[in-house]
């Protein structure tokens, strides 16, 4: 497969040449290992994904450190080398001596992971405090996608993960995504958490794909898998862990007396992923294409906020009255709401939510993302944009 560049590539060569470290987490199959390999080209990779190798450094994590130096001393290295440590959080003993070489100025290390668990878990943990910058790479945004490029239905229905993205069958698209969805999700959790019911957590993990992009109701799910509400909550906290979903929390801050709802909601990082978790299968109803369209935009927006330095914040607003606004972009105390539409030509009738908010925020622009061909001008400071070009918004802020 042909390599295609990142979004995240200019933050990675930056902070590289600062002298700096670089943890980078990713869900499997983001191309993490790809653009070690293209892209930093590190001197020198360890892969704890194969047992035998893990094992050596569980057994003595000091023999990294004597490698490296080996390695130095006989010219096999440059000085201050680029090493490369994939799937990191499976022996996260080694990061007290990945600290001391960074420190002595002996290497710089790319350090890679598909699960932020054990290395979110335990107090004694070394988590190389301003040592390592942390990055996230995620399925590809569409700008990334080499051309031609897939229709957007084909993006609702089999998501962005590189791999996926260049098969051209999409019989082999189906295959990969169901063995991702069955065998690694499943390996996944056994490895990286702690499940004593996997035929529970089986049935959460398809209606969470279900009721991705909602507000999540924890106690009706508990009700439903015959689980308790604190296991609900935990089960989501591992696939966090496990960057299979992404949480975006309401918007609380209000300048008035309006109450407003204090929820969140939780998205699949894949909607690929999300459509063979959720077992449904290709023959979808608009309304649900228009669900998923919603994901989608929501996704290409979470994604650019985890690649790009200076970064914003997004959040959706929900009032107790009914009224909602599907995302809400904040920097700097700035807000720029956005309704995400299927529709290919939206009215003033779909921009009143909008309004309300840009009166209790007193925000100058708003957008309806939808399919609209071109944008247009809905209503004073609102304008129709077409999901292609919404960088546009990220300009405003």
């Amino acid at each position: 497969m042909n390599y295609f560049s990142r979004i995240i590539e200019p933050q990675i060569k930056d902070t590289l040449n600062r002298g700096k470290s670089i943890l980078l987490l990713g869900a499997r199959q983001t191309g993490k290992t790809t653009l070690l390999n293209e892209f930093i080209k590190p001197h020198l990779v360890y892969s704890f994904i194969q047992p035998e190798i893990r094992q050596r450094y569980e057994k003595n994590p000091s023999l990294l450190a004597k490698e490296i130096l080996s390695k130095i001393q006989l010219k096999q290295l440059p000085p201050e080398p680029i090493i490369a440590i994939d799937e990191v959080q499976k022996v996260p003993v080694i990061l007290d001596v990945v600290q001391d070489l960074i420190d002595r100025k002996v290497a710089k290390f790319i350090l890679t992971g598909s699960s932020a668990r054990k290395l979110h878990r335990g107090a004694s943990l070394n988590l190389l405090p301003g040592r390592v910058v942390r990055m996230q790479l995620e399925p590809l945004v569409f700008d990334e996608i080499p051309n031609p490029k897939p229709a957007l239905e084909d993006i609702l229905l089999y998501g962005t993960l590189p791999g996926i993205v260049t098969q051209q069958s999409q019989d082999n698209k189906s295959i990969d995504l169901h063995s991702y969805a069955t065998s690694y999700l499943e390996d996944e959790i056994r490895a990286e958490a702690v499940v004593r019911n996997m035929g529970a957590f089986a049935r959460f993990l398809e209606l969470a794909a279900s009721e991705s992009g909602n507000i999540i109701n924890f106690s009706k799910l508990s009700q439903e898998i015959g689980v308790a509400h604190t296991t609900i909550v935990g089960y989501y906290q591992i696939l966090e862990d496990c960057l299979i979903v992404e949480r975006i929390e309401s918007l609380s801050k209000t300048k008035t007396r309006r109450k407003l709802a204090k929820a969140a909601k939780y998205l699949f990082f894949d909607l690929g992923i999300r459509r063979l978790a959720a077992a449904e299968g290709v023959q979808l109803p608009q309304k649900i294409l228009g669900q998923l369209f919603e994901q989608f935009v929501i996704l290409e927006f979470l994604r650019r906020s985890k690649m790009v330095v200076n970064s914003f914040n997004l959040f959706f607003w929900r009032d107790h009255n009914g009224p909602e606004v599907d995302l809400v972009i904040e920097k700097n105390g700035k807000y720029i709401p956005i309704e995400i539409k299927w529709t290919t030509n939206p009215s003033i009738s779909d921009a009143r939510h909008l309004k309300l908010f840009q009166h209790e925020y007193t925000s100058k622009n708003a957008f309806i993302v939808c399919r609209t061909p071109q944008s247009f001008l809905v209503d004073k400071n609102i304008i129709a944009l077409p999901w292609e070009e919404i960088d546009v918004i990220l300009a405003q802020i």
